[in-house]
């Protein structure tokens, strides 16, 4: 079993800029060219695993498994967006992150997300047992 109570308060960060390819309207995910919700789920992602950087076994990797995220407002092209994710509990295998994004004047996005720790080798073990019928 893999101990991680002691990353309590770790943090990761992510960056990214809104450009045209993670837009709401390049994305399919809406109709105006704003940052799109999926390119800041990604970014909130992103910055959980920088958290988790260094600090896990070796072959140990984590997957995202729960997400919710308020988008407070909109961010337009050419801004710049910081994402924080910061460790509020781990127990077991079970971590959980506060998120927080902001682009250049103000916050524009709060939440929580959590991740599992999982064994590499066999959790893709058990994925090609999946395999697609014939």
């Amino acid at each position: 079993m893999v101990e991680l109570s002691h990353i309590v308060g770790y943090s990761g960060h992510a960056a990214g800029m809104v450009g045209s390819d993670n837009t709401a309207v390049t994305l399919g995910t809406g109709s105006l060219p704003t940052l799109g919700m999926s390119a800041l789920v990604s970014l909130a992602e992103q910055a959980a695993i920088s958290a988790l950087q260094g600090t896990l076994p070796l072959g140990m990797t984590s997957v995202g498994t729960e997400i919710q995220l308020k988008h407070l407002t909109a961010t337009p092209v050419g801004h710049h967006i910081h994402v924080e994710a910061v460790v509020t509990f781990a127990s077991g295998r079970r971590v959980q992150f506060r998120i927080q994004a902001e682009d250049e004047r103000e916050k524009i996005a709060e939440g929580i997300h959590e991740r599992f720790i999982i064994e590499a080798e066999r959790f893709m073990g058990r994925l090609a047992e999946k395999k697609p019928k014939q």
